[in-house]
């Protein structure tokens, strides 16, 4: 008797931008507040809801978040936990995607943040994974955008150079081919904007850590102005 054929990625599928969000969210906060997940549904709504390291800003309800997943879970990119009184979500992104840990943190980012160079993205990965240098993030950007259609084709797409800009930025296809007619980068890559940007992550990340295990404790947070 021949064994039954292991499960395979999922070969096709589009996402809204509510469930992308529900998705990259799911995904950052595996990796960045480890000790709160996996996430509640209040927790992921305020998590897809933040206002730091995202693009565009959203303000989607509980009701939007859980359709989503409703969506997400047959597509075996979100599973809920059991063993606990509260309905708990974490991804599944890896293994439903077929894609190695550093093509699903490009991609999360890519999900979160919007279109960027891969500069930006080996910047804005420090808290998930530490890229070696420019050229290996290039190398998995490389890989997805050259992703055989038997395996359900590419994932991101190069954009062209925008007017002014020195490095041409990546985006994903997970929602569906990108308007690349329309793509103006919203930061200039110089080395003090990026360090600029750098030191604003930080403190908005440590900020959204202490509202999230504030929120997980029923403790209210002081918010600085």
């Amino acid at each position: 008797m021949s064994s039954l054929p292991s499960p395979q990625p999922h070969p096709s599928f589009t996402l809204t931008a509510i469930e992308a969000r529900v998705l990259a969210t799911l995904m950052e906060k595996a990796r960045t507040v480890p000790d709160s997940y996996p996430l509640s549904l209040n927790t992921l709504m305020l998590g897809c809801n933040q206002k730091s390291s995202r693009e565009p800003l959203m303000n989607v309800t509980e009701a939007e978040i859980a359709t989503a997943l409703d969506t997400l879970m047959p597509l075996n990119l979100v599973r809920e936990t059991s063993g606990s009184r509260v309905a708990r979500y974490e991804h599944n992104f890896q293994r439903g995607v077929g894609v190695p840990e550093q093509s699903a943190v490009l991609l999360g980012l890519l999900m979160l943040r919007g279109p960027q160079t891969a500069g930006e993205l080996r910047l804005n990965a420090e808290r998930w994974y530490r890229f070696a240098d420019i050229s290996s993030v290039e190398g998995f950007l490389e890989e997805m955008q050259d992703r055989s259609v038997e395996k359900g084709g590419p994932l991101v797409v190069k954009l062209p150079r925008a007017s002014g800009a020195r490095e041409q930025r990546w985006a994903h296809l997970l929602c569906g081919a990108v308007d690349t007619a329309d793509q103006t980068p919203s930061v200039q890559a110089g080395s003090s904007t990026e360090r600029l940007a750098r030191l604003e992550a930080e403190v908005a990340r440590l900020r959204e850590t202490v509202d999230l295990l504030c929120k997980e404790l029923g403790i209210s947070s002081t918010n600085p102005t």
